[in-house]
């Protein structure tokens, strides 16, 4: 396939000289929110919250237990409860997904549902709609983006009535580096579903072996076909998820399942041979969370520096 790199970030300059592209703005207040209520009596769940979610109009991709594969592969976990959830509203891909190609980038959506240990409170992180719109650069005020965000409160507030939001005891930071990392390359050959099937079967295939888990996988554009929008040959959205990075850095911020799993696109217009993807990196948990222990910040730029070797192998192939 013909290779043109648009985005891999510092941590990978050094191994393969690929440059990132996308910088974020950046907010004067917290990107990243937790909406806390108290669980004294163990009756908000993982499951309770799903089930508030599906009656505020959500599909849910993923609500998976990291408790077993912490305790699994650590022995320990510092968490009675540790959700990763992950959800979007089909409604919001119908009205966006034309113009907004970026779209993917947060749909579908990750949030964290976590208890600390010997905690009598539940909480679920999130990232604001606000934020959400100016990465994947929609407007903030976009009618379906408001609506969104609304939606989410009032998913959480029926799931947690005596719950709100809660102060982070930091703000976050300027990116040091770029927050999105993209790369496009070329359809090989004249037919784009076999092309779509090889690329495809060879990032799964690397996905194992460097570390991550596939935590769900999202046909966007299967929606769009039922509603006749014909605007892509095809829309995924890979959930990716690496269990080391996650274990260590919730252990300071459980708060990072709003970027966990990390949602990685893949799509191609109709009409084109362009095949794009794009997935929110590593140094927008860095700064959104102001991450400043090592341990997880050594953690989280491998991860970065594994993911894109895996970008840059398929792509080339």
């Amino acid at each position: 396939m013909k290779l043109i790199v648009k985005g891999l970030v510092l941590s990978l300059l050094v191994s393969t000289g690929l440059m990132a592209t996308e910088k974020a703005a950046v907010a004067q207040e917290n990107d990243v929110r937790v909406f806390t209520a108290d669980n004294t009596e163990g009756k908000i769940t993982a499951k309770s919250i799903e089930e508030a979610f599906k009656k505020s109009g959500f599909f849910i991709a993923a609500n998976n237990d990291m408790n077993f594969p912490f305790k699994r592969d650590f022995k320990k976990t510092s968490f009675d409860v540790y959700n990763l959830f992950v959800v979007f509203r089909k409604d919001t891909v119908l009205a966006l997904a034309k113009d907004y190609p970026e779209i993917g980038l947060f749909t579908p959506m990750s949030m964290s549902i976590y208890t600390k240990k010997g905690d009598k409170t539940i909480s679920v992180s999130s990232l604001k709609a606000s934020a959400m719109a100016r990465i994947m650069k929609i407007p903030e005020d976009n009618p379906a983006i408001v609506a969104l965000g609304k939606k989410v409160e009032e998913a959480l507030k029926a799931a947690m009535p005596n719950g709100k939001f809660v102060p982070l005891p930091y703000k976050m930071k300027k990116p040091t580096q770029e927050i999105i990392t993209r790369v496009t390359f070329e359809q090989k050959g004249d037919d784009w579903e076999e092309a779509k099937d090889d690329f495809q079967m060879a990032f799964e295939g690397e996905l194992a072996p460097s570390g991550f888990v596939m935590a769900g996988f999202t046909d966007l554009n299967y929606d769009l076909d039922e509603h006749d929008k014909d605007w892509y040959y095809f829309y995924d959205v890979y959930s990716i998820c690496s269990i080391p990075v996650i274990y260590e850095v919730a252990k300071l911020h459980p708060e990072a399942g709003a970027f966990a799993p990390c949602s990685a696109y893949m799509y191609q217009k109709k009409g084109e041979k362009t095949v794009h993807i794009a997935f929110p990196n590593v140094h927008k948990w860095i700064a959104a969370l102001n991450i400043e222990d090592q341990a997880s910040i050594d953690v989280l730029l491998d991860a970065q520096k594994k993911f894109e070797a895996i970008l840059a192998k398929i792509t080339k192939e």
